[in-house]
């Protein structure tokens, strides 16, 4: 009998868990598993505005995948998706193409612009490694620059986030920790500095718990953030963010947008010819694709229903974890030659949202509300636990968040 042949796409919490708990359950003599990445480390997708404000050095945040996986057990190849081919049951790559028995999808997500004019152009968004060194060394370029120009500009230290969601809050909280650092460190008064989050939305945070809403934006407004919200972006141009509040339009001189307002799947997903919307392809409860049985979507290409809300499971690394643990489960049972999968029921654990390196938000534990030290505590937690998950304790104590004051 052939040993069949499992493909996993991306490297990100879901592509890489599963590999992982493959390479535990089922032995190299049951299967062939391949896991294609277009980089050679895994990184730690919840830790990137960090590095986008300049607080964690991104090697912190990445692991390579060889550390990880066992290569006797797991095929690591480095290579970027270039189409996948459903019907014929093969995945087409830069460098080659592979032919799959089970196919898993994780190929992250896309920044979602909604057609806003200029924002693909002139605005960043926090999406890799590469993205998220990019802002912070464009806005350290603009802090070294802006006494050396006869005329300093304004729009260089004017840091605007789209967006008061996770992201954008985590980012601006992270900000306001790093503006007094390149204050000091350029030689230009704090209070010309300006960070500034504009969201469309009546509320920041929204669906957040009120009372956490509150004290995330009072405590940012302590370090010097401001806030626009109800403040829909129209444009942003190289110098320039226009936004409309209470149907006036006003204009900010900037040029540091960046953009964590909206997030779609993987288009490689829609290019295949997979329904989707956004992206994201609605999958069965055993989390597989309607259309095709022998494929797996996972993580944020995946488009999963709660029931009980009738609204779709957010897409973040809590939930891509555990889809991780339960396709790995149903791709054994497919090796063995089992079919009847187990269904995918989230186990939400709680949400915590950092206000910079020692302040923080949260509901964890049956709705117990987090604020400040305890929340960022927790987060550390959540954060350490992964890794331990992933790699074990050496790679906790390689790369964990160990200092918990700090």
């Amino acid at each position: 009998m052939n040993k069949p042949n499992i493909v996993i796409l991306g490297a990100g919490y879901g592509g890489m868990m599963t590999a992982v708990n493959l390479q535990k359950s089922i032995g190299a003599d049951d299967a062939n598993v391949t896991l294609v990445n277009k980089h050679s480390y895994h990184y730690q997708t919840t830790w990137l505005h960090e590095n986008a404000a300049g607080t964690l050095h991104h090697d912190k945040t990445r692991i390579a995948i060889k550390d990880v996986l066992d290569t006797t057990k797991i095929n690591f190849v480095q290579d970027t998706v270039t189409n996948i081919l459903p019907e014929e049951k093969k995945v087409q790559l830069e460098n080659g193409e592979l032919s799959y028995d089970y196919l898993v999808i994780g190929l992250g997500f896309e920044a979602a612009t909604f057609g806003i004019p200029g924002l693909l152009e002139h605005a960043y968004t926090i999406n890799s490694i590469n993205s998220s060194r990019l802002i912070r060394q464009h806005i350290e370029y603009n802090f070294a620059k802006y006494n050396n120009e006869a005329h300093p500009k304004e729009e260089r230290l004017n840091l605007v986030v789209g967006g008061a969601g996770f992201t954008g809050i985590e980012f601006a909280g992270e900000l306001a920790n790093r503006v007094p650092e390149l204050c000091k460190e350029y030689d230009i008064p704090r209070e010309k500095v300006r960070i500034i989050v504009v969201e469309a939305a009546p509320t920041a945070l929204p669906g957040f718990d009120p009372e956490l809403v509150e004290y995330a934006m009072n405590s940012l407004e302590a370090k010097g953030v401001e806030f626009k919200i109800g403040a829909m972006i129209k444009e942003v141009t190289e110098n320039n963010l226009v936004f409309e509040k209470d149907e006036q339009r006003e204009e900010i001189a900037t040029n540091t947008v960046v953009w964590a307002a909206g997030v779609r799947g993987n288009s490689l997903v829609e290019e295949a010819g997979f329904e989707a919307n956004r992206g994201r392809i609605e999958v069965t409860p055993d989390l597989r694709s309607k259309q095709y049985s022998d494929v797996f979507i996972i993580g944020d290409c995946a488009l999963l229903f709660n029931e009980e809300t009738g609204r779709p499971y957010p897409p973040t690394a809590q939930i891509a974890i555990q889809q991780a643990e339960q396709t790995a489960a149903n791709l054994k049972k497919a090796v063995q030659g089992e079919k009847d999968f187990e269904a995918f029921t989230p186990d939400l654990k709680g949400t915590v949202a950092s206000l910079g390196h020692d302040d923080a938000i949260g509901v964890v534990f049956d709705d117990k509300k987090l604020f400040g030290w305890s929340a960022s505590a927790m987060k550390k937690v959540i954060d350490n636990r992964y890794l331990l998950k992933l790699g074990g304790i050496s790679l906790l104590l390689k790369k964990g968040k160990l200092n918990f004051f700090k």
